[in-house]
């Protein structure tokens, strides 16, 4: 039976070039001490035989595979989605391939995936972590010689490298706006404070109230998930409110649908019966229908800037202080908020 390209090894070339594995093995990984009519035969029964080195073999030769990882909470958010965008960019570049993993938030997926990563001997790991309780998972890495960089989020406990947006002054920002259009009584759908991003996008809010001297009032601060679900359930609880807000932010675009569609269904509109404001835009929808108000982060800069402090730790050129940069959103008005697009 002839073998194929997949079933052909390391033996198999040797056989057929007449020389030992040991010698096959050099030629593949650049050895020296092979002379150049060895390393001819050899090069030829790689090409006849249809061989592919395995990438993960070498790397174990070599103790480095040439493999990064991404590990992102929600892959089929566009946000995330531009993250990993940049990041392959930048590793691609530098000759290495990313692999990247989505652990849907969940914090058992998350251990998994990072054991997982872990077994793959991949050099580093660039991850929005879960939560504060990703802080265990992380812990690990550094027992395995796997450097990690923070991207997006950060975790209590935890010292690394990180990039990140402005979420408290982008909040601030957000809420000011929306004070500055009359709004008193401004409610909020968001999170559990164990994620960084909504934390700081939390104190941000306060701050913003606490600065124009209002209230804070923790009827109208909604805890939710962070999607379309979240959004309807968080937008239905504040408009039951027998003193519901005329304006609301929420922790980011996929809450943002979810609130509207929540409104609607009340028979109300936005911005008309309430003004909406949230973090993150969605590129495609906003150039079709410029609608949403917006604290825009610059996404895809986050993974390339995430994956480039990854590199250089990798290759020993990082400080040996945890680097922490933060990236500032872009604040763009549209219809949403009930102000006139500037």
């Amino acid at each position: 039976m002839t073998s194929t390209p997949a079933n052909v090894t390391i033996k198999d070339v040797a056989s057929r070039s007449g020389v030992s594995s040991m010698t096959v093995s050099r030629v593949i990984n650049g050895g020296e001490r092979v002379s150049p009519d060895t390393r001819r035969r050899v090069e030829q029964a790689i090409a006849e035989l249809g061989y592919v080195p395995s990438r993960l073999a070498r790397g174990l030769i070599r103790q480095k595979t040439g493999t990064l990882a991404l590990i992102v909470p929600d892959v089929a958010n566009p946000f995330f989605t531009l993250i990993v965008r940049g990041a392959e960019d930048v590793a691609r570049r530098a000759g290495y391939r990313m692999l990247l993993c989505d652990t849907r938030s969940d914090l058992t997926i998350e251990g998994e995936v990072i054991e997982e990563m872990i077994a793959h001997r991949v050099e580093g790991i660039a991850i929005a972590p879960v939560s504060d309780r990703s802080r265990s998972h992380l812990q690990r890495l550094p027992k395995f010689g796997v450097q990690f960089v923070l991207i997006d989020r950060t975790v209590r406990g935890i010292d690394s490298d990180v990039v990140l947006g402005d979420n408290a002054g982008g909040a601030r920002r957000l809420v000011e706006h929306l004070i500055s259009l009359g709004h008193t009584r401004i409610g909020f759908i968001v999170e559990s404070d164990e994620v960084s991003t909504a934390r700081d996008r939390h104190r941000g809010y306060v701050e913003a109230l606490e600065g124009a001297g209002l209230a804070v009032d923790p009827d109208v601060i909604v805890r939710s998930t962070v999607d379309p679900e979240g959004g309807r359930d968080g937008m239905r609880r504040l408009l039951e409110l027998s003193d519901p807000p005329t304006a609301v932010f929420t922790v980011n675009n996929l809450v943002a649908l979810g609130a509207i569609e929540a409104v609607r269904t009340a028979g109300l509109e936005v911005p008309d019966d309430i003004a909406l404001v949230c973090f993150d835009d969605i590129e495609y929808a906003s150039r079709l229908y410029p609608f949403l108000t917006v604290m825009a982060q610059p996404a895809e800069t986050l993974g390339s800037l995430g994956t480039q402090l990854l590199l250089d730790r990798i290759a020993g050129r990082a400080p040996e202080q945890p680097r922490v940069v933060v990236l500032p959103p872009q604040f763009t008005v549209r219809r949403s908020c009930g102000a006139v697009p500037v």
